[in-house]
């Protein structure tokens, strides 16, 4: 029979037995946990420990930038004339400057029409760029007489117009979406034909001028036609806005630019022209900026000291208590503090800079091994060897060749000084004319050429047409091939030059991937029967004495040589010895590549990470097998007890059975 509750027939606390019993047979899983709770607790210290060198890896990278080092400060005297910027190349002076003229671009206008959703026609608008000669401007009626326009050869652009959009709203919107350099609007006059299709070109400069060519409908031709080189019945446009140059004077020396923002006068220096100040010039000054190389020297002791104190504080001992840290006698922790202190006590080799440790600019470890600096040595050492600064903390190449350009490394590049041979230049390809060029085009007969340019092929029509010289011929040439969408989105172009009536056709590009060659019915014509076609080449010769490859003007370190991965700009000079390119990896480069290393899919936190995540797996289920034989042992033990409260009950009815009949016995006597 079941008894109501336990103990009932025994008088015994079976509950707290039972409990006291099972507090004993849960020591291990006490233990399980005890063990969980120390691998939880390593695996917070490790993922602390991450944070941080993730943190110093963020602080070092950008340091390990060249650029960091060798910032310069350009101050104008007059911020409304004038904004300027400098790169690492540019030289330390003052500049005076005279702005005379600001660059601006064409806008042109067209007659106006009584409705801009009226129908104009269909056809395909050509726009070739480039520069109106001579000739004398009427400003009235914005047309030219007597001039001539010349292309600029950058390749010309062309807009089809359809039925689609043969308004004037269409033809602005499709000029806008042909995104051709050229922008559209249409501007109300206010007079009875009021609708003016106004379009300005995007490029400052007077090589950048408008010619445009129709070919459909006489209404659209009648609009759009323009070229500034014919009379001015073939001017359909009004000139608003004439593009004219930027004309500056630097230092009393004039020049004239397209642009106003201007990167080409003064060495390394971009101006960013505001306005006019024709008469009274205005100062320019370029300084190097001291001040953020200190700052980054200091950034770097910073973020050092901040992943010292976490490791030390993650690794720590307290003899008083007698108690260490979490991490303390990680294995891992002690391998990150070696190879951290291995880094700094090592001098930087390779010769790129005159410092080689950072405690010649002022920057010390101290007795607790965080870093400290000197704030007036650092000054002195900044103002004395500004360039050298940057050698201690960044990867940094220094060719003795001033016609050579350190271009970049890898992580397996070597410090040291390598010695460069140079035994090829790269060269472009190009096709050069079997003999003059005919200066008469022909529609259909001679006016197309195939060309494949870098491995890209596309089909270009030459205006037809008698040119003057093959010069222009040779301009015309250049536009339409530079003009083909095919080489645009390719990112390929053409240089097309003559001699003695020869054309030359280049690839911009350099290397063995560079080629042109020429066919179609205009190839004889423009080339003859047997042009020259020669493939480009790639720079060649060996650096510290070892092979290696070239791509275009770029020599590369060959694999498993100490100068692996080590890039070199060779843009021209002569064959054979170049001198020595010497590399460093400074401070800040060598601890993002350790960090990487550390931090990596494959580096010592993952692995003890992946070890403690094991270890947690293995205790959770060493958990779950305890758990089950704890709830088998308390069953076993409530059943016990069961049977001795059933056992016991029934002891205590006979009992009370026996005691009535003994009773009732004495009674009858």
């Amino acid at each position: 029979m079941d008894l109501s509750s336990p103990g009932i027939g025994s008088n015994l606390d079976v509950n707290g037995i039972v409990s006291k019993l099972m507090s004993l047979e849960q020591k291990p899983l006490v233990a399980l946990a005890q063990r969980e709770a120390s691998f939880q607790a390593k695996l917070s210290a490790i993922g602390s420990l991450k944070g941080a060198l993730s943190s110093f890896q963020s602080s070092v990278k950008g340091l390990s930038d060249i650029s960091k080092f060798q910032a310069l400060r350009v101050t104008p005297a007059d911020t409304t004339i004038v904004s300027a910027s400098a790169a690492a190349t540019a030289m330390p002076g003052t500049y005076a400057l005279e702005v005379t003229k600001l660059a601006q671009a064409q806008k042109l206008a067209s007659a106006g029409q009584a409705s801009a959703s009226a129908v104009i026609g269909n056809g395909t608008l050509t726009f070739d760029f480039g520069t109106i000669l001579g000739g004398t401007f009427d400003p009235v009626a914005g047309k030219y007489t007597g001039a001539a326009f010349t292309s600029n050869g950058s390749g010309v652009k062309t807009v089809t117009i359809d039925a689609t959009g043969n308004t004037l709203s269409g033809i602005r919107d499709a000029i806008n979406k042909a995104n051709i350099g050229v922008s559209a609007t249409i501007v109300n006059d206010g007079s009875a034909s009021p609708n003016r299709l106004v379009l300005t070109e995007a490029s400052t400069g007077k090589t950048n001028s408008v010619k445009i060519s129709v070919t459909g409908d006489a209404a659209l031709s009648g609009l759009l036609a323009h070229d500034p080189g014919a009379a001015p019945a073939g001017q359909a446009l009004s000139e608003t806005v004439t593009a004219q140059n930027a004309d500056i004077k630097v230092d009393g020396i004039a020049a004239s630019k397209s642009s106003n923002m201007i990167t080409d006068v003064i060495p390394g220096v971009t101006l960013n022209l505001l306005k006019t100040n024709a008469g009274s010039p205005t100062n320019v000054s370029v300084a190097r900026d001291t001040a953020s190389v200190i700052t980054a020297v200091n950034q770097f002791v910073s973020a050092y000291n901040l992943v010292n104190s976490t490791l030390n504080e993650l690794s720590a001992y307290n003899p008083t208590t007698k108690q260490g840290a979490v991490l303390n006698g990680d294995s891992a922790v002690r391998n990150i503090q070696s190879q951290i202190r291995g880094i700094l006590n090592t001098p930087v080799a390779g010769g790129a800079g005159i410092f080689t440790q950072l405690s010649e600019i002022g920057v010390t470890v101290q007795k607790d091994g965080t870093l400290a600096a000197d704030s007036t040595k650092l000054q002195a050492a900044v103002d004395k060897n500004f360039n050298d600064i940057a050698g201690l903390f960044a990867a940094v190449g220094k060719a003795t060749d001033s016609l050579v350009t350190y271009s970049g490394s890898t992580a397996n590049t070597k410090s040291g000084a390598y010695a460069l041979n140079v035994t090829q230049l790269a060269t472009t390809g190009k096709t050069v004319g079997q003999a003059a060029a005919g200066l008469t085009i022909t529609a259909g007969s001679n006016d197309t050429l195939q060309v494949l340019l870098d491995g890209v092929s596309a089909s270009v029509t030459l205006t037809a047409g008698t040119y003057a010289t093959a010069a222009a011929l040779a301009t015309e040439v250049q536009s339409k091939i530079n003009g083909a969408a095919g080489f645009v989105s390719a990112g390929s172009a053409v240089t097309v030059t003559q001699s003695a009536g020869i054309i030359n056709i280049s690839s911009n590009r350099y290397g063995s991937a560079s080629n042109v060659s020429v066919t179609g019915n205009g190839q004889v014509n423009l080339l003859g029967a047997a042009p020259t076609a020669t493939a480009g080449a790639d720079v060649a010769g060996t650096i510290n004495g070892v092979a290696a490859a070239g791509s275009g003007q770029t020599l590369t370190g060959a694999t498993g040589n100490n100068a692996e991965g080590l890039k070199l700009l060779i843009a021209s000079g002569a064959l054979g010895a170049r001198g020595t390119v010497n590399f460093s990896k400074g401070y800040a480069y060598q601890f993002d590549k350790m960090s990487d290393t550390i931090l990596g899919a494959d580096g010592p936190l993952n692995a003890r990470t992946d070890g403690i995540n094991a270890s947690l797996k293995s205790i959770a289920q060493d958990k779950q097998r305890v758990s089950d034989r704890l709830t088998a042992i308390e069953k076993r033990y409530r059943a016990q007890f069961t049977a001795l409260d059933l056992m016991m009950s029934n002891m205590t009815k006979t009992s009370s059975f026996l005691t009535q009949q003994l009773s009732s016995l004495s009674n009858l006597r």
